[in-house]
């Protein structure tokens, strides 16, 4: 698991075509420029400024040994997690707007995700319709009580996490989220 503490680093992913690229090569794994532009709907040079930003920033990193000739160019993430904590960015404020943003980025993919598979036929049909769940709770928690069960929850993520591809395996969108708050 990659650990940003660099607000340089942070600001590379503070973007959402960025954010996108990751998660496509998170999910889909090592992929070129042209098909990333294609998954993603932008175009190629689009996609490899973003590509060059993000192994600049040491996220991703070229896959040489994937290339048919030397047209081609592969991208793949060396570490499939990342993560940061907005703490470490207090210091300073435009390092800490930095890490605000890139919160907030995460979380409007994660509704984006969210709306777009509620839209979506396959929500309504066997045997997603009976096995997507959405929860959520109020709880009475101490500080060091909500870390515990946020160690908990990426434990249990953990044991699902890179399981080899089945047919019966599709990429599923798990999110997951604890803070203080009122009804």
């Amino acid at each position: 698991m990659a650990q940003i503490k660099d607000a340089a680093v942070l600001k590379a992913v503070a973007h959402p075509v960025r954010r996108r690229l990751l998660d496509v090569l998170r999910v889909d794994g090592p992929s070129m420029p042209s098909v990333l532009a294609r998954v993603t709907g932008q175009a190629v040079a689009n996609i490899s400024h973003h590509l060059r930003v993000l192994a600049g920033a040491g996220l991703i990193e070229e896959a040489p040994e994937l290339a048919r000739n030397r047209k081609e160019h592969w991208w793949r993430m060396p570490d499939q997690a990342i993560t940061w904590s907005v703490a470490d960015f207090a210091g300073d404020a435009a390092d800490l707007a930095a890490a605000d943003t890139a919160v907030a980025l995460g979380l409007q993919r994660q509704v984006e995700l969210a709306t777009t598979w509620i839209g979506s036929p396959a929500a309504k049909e066997e045997p997603w319709v009976s096995t997507a769940f959405s929860t959520d709770s109020f709880l009475r928690l101490s500080p060091a009580e909500l870390a515990e069960l946020g160690e908990k929850v990426q434990e249990l993520m953990n044991q699902y996490a890179n399981r080899p591809p089945a047919p019966e395996r599709e990429p599923v969108f798990f999110m997951s989220r604890g803070f203080p708050g009122r009804p």
